[in-house]
């Protein structure tokens, strides 16, 4: 097999299809190919070195080319590569997982259910949900909200509650009937006149009347992101979610909080929902930074309360060939105790305050509209006018421009239509924070500069 570049970008682009493949784009560019990862770092074949600000996929905490991690993957694979979980078989690094989880959670956390991912794990979620309400006594009880700018996976069923702008495609098929998307609690795009307050309690009315016309004894469950991730960084206005999960309590109805990208450091805790936003759901789900990104693992997380409900003479007929794999069990108590010993969480905070700092710098540049985030979880709203917020049209690939010019920078941003988002590796050091919004600044001047060029008014 080739280590030539140009070889296996070939390769990829004639054999490999990728998660959210535009067709007519991966035929004519094909794919920048990475061979090789250290720290926050990564290299292609020809030597270009690029920081990765966008960590992976919101998910490498410790960084790459960890010498520990990789040892300890090894021997796992030496002493016990795999070995089933199902029903009456365990194995030392997923009993020991599990444990871990139970001390790091929420008090009262103490059972977990191990998938593939973030998307299986919000799915296990989903059948948990209805299944706790079955046996509370509601059978009927098997309808889910969720809001507008979530992502919650790409399963059948998580791709259903979920509701991210393109997301959706006329050729495929969803859960409909059953789910319904509330507003996403978005504070830059309130309604005119608004205040934070207000538009706060205009959503929380939105969510009682939707109880109300849905009827409470139909709905499982209320599935969030305690920060928007994929959907824009959204980080909802105080007091949010925590209004948000009192309704849905009082009515009976479950909270998940989607902690797939903010659990494990991303925002400084463990966890996030207590934690930052003052709510004790009744199930997280996580993954991503669980293994920082060595391994697939997801976790869905949940409380004494729920497993009692559950327990009794009856299966819960639901799980993965992977579940506990003993190797990416492996890999997460090494990541957590990384994160431990090492202190990264502090770090993240420290060097995540500054990121927050110097993203807000750039909201004098006039292709910015909003910078928002919290401790290493960032984004760049780009628009067409600071003062109305209008967006460019489609056609000008606004995020994908400022992101291909910080490449040529040697700096990895994420597009996502008009966005860039970032979440950076948690060992990520001041001197890298600032060298990520430099380029950043350089990256957009320069799409301001073409569009200029180009006749598009840029103010």
């Amino acid at each position: 097999m080739t280590n030539n570049i140009s070889e296996l970008a070939a390769l990829d682009r004639d054999h490999h299809m990728h998660p959210w493949t535009h067709f007519q784009q991966a035929e004519r560019d094909g794919p920048l190919v990475m061979t090789r990862g250290k720290g926050v770092h990564l290299w292609d074949e020809d030597g270009r070195e690029y920081l990765d600000a966008v960590g992976g996929m919101w998910c490498t905490q410790i960084g790459l080319g960890n010498e520990e991690m990789a040892e300890t993957l090894a021997e796992q694979a030496r002493t016990l590569a795999y070995t089933s979980t199902f029903v009456d078989m365990g194995n030392a690094p997923s009993a020991r997982l599990a444990a871990k989880i139970a001390e790091i959670a929420p008090t009262g956390f103490t059972r977990t259910l191990f998938t593939t991912g973030g998307s299986t794990a919000v799915d296990s979620a989903y059948r948990m949900a209805q299944f706790v309400q079955h046996h509370r006594g509601f059978p009927g009880r098997t309808h889910i909200l969720s809001r507008h700018a979530s992502y919650h996976g790409s399963t059948f069923a998580s791709a259903s509650i979920g509701m991210r702008d393109g997301d959706r495609i006329e050729e495929f098929s969803y859960l409909e009937k059953t789910i319904h998307h509330l507003s996403a609690p978005n504070p830059y795009r309130r309604p005119e006149g608004v205040s934070a307050e207000g538009f706060t309690d205009f959503l929380v009315k939105e969510l009682e009347e939707k109880i109300a016309e849905v009827g409470a004894d139909k709905i499982a469950a209320f599935f969030a992101e305690p920060v928007q991730a994929s959907g824009g960084v959204i980080i909802p206005p105080e007091g949010y979610f925590k209004r948000m999960a009192e309704v849905c309590h009082r009515h009976g109805i479950l909270v998940v909080a989607d902690e797939v990208v903010t659990a494990f450091g991303r925002l400084g805790e463990w966890f996030s929902s207590e934690a930052k936003f003052g709510v004790v759901p009744d199930m997280i789900t996580s993954a991503k930074g669980l293994t920082s990104g060595y391994q697939p693992l997801g976790a869905l997380i949940f409380s004494e309360e729920l497993w009692q409900e559950m327990s009794g003479d009856r299966w819960f007929t639901h799980g993965f060939t992977y579940s506990g794999h003993p190797i990416a069990c492996a890999a997460a108590l090494k990541s957590i105790e990384i994160i431990e010993r090492d202190g990264l969480l502090a770090h993240a905070k420290h060097v995540g305050a500054l990121f927050q700092k110097g993203l807000k710098s750039l909201e004098d540049h006039p292709l910015v509209g909003e910078t928002r985030g919290d401790v290493l979880i960032g984004c760049i709203e780009n628009v067409a006018d600071k003062e109305t917020k209008a967006l460019h049209p489609d056609e000008i690939d606004i995020g994908k421009r400022v992101s291909d010019a910080a490449e040529k920078m040697g700096l990895l941003v994420r597009p996502m239509g008009h966005l860039n988002v970032m979440s950076p590796p948690l060992i990520i050091s001041e001197a890298e924070v600032e060298e990520i919004i430099v380029k950043l600044r350089a990256s957009l001047d320069q799409v301001a500069d073409q569009l200029v060029r180009e006749g598009e008014k840029v103010a």
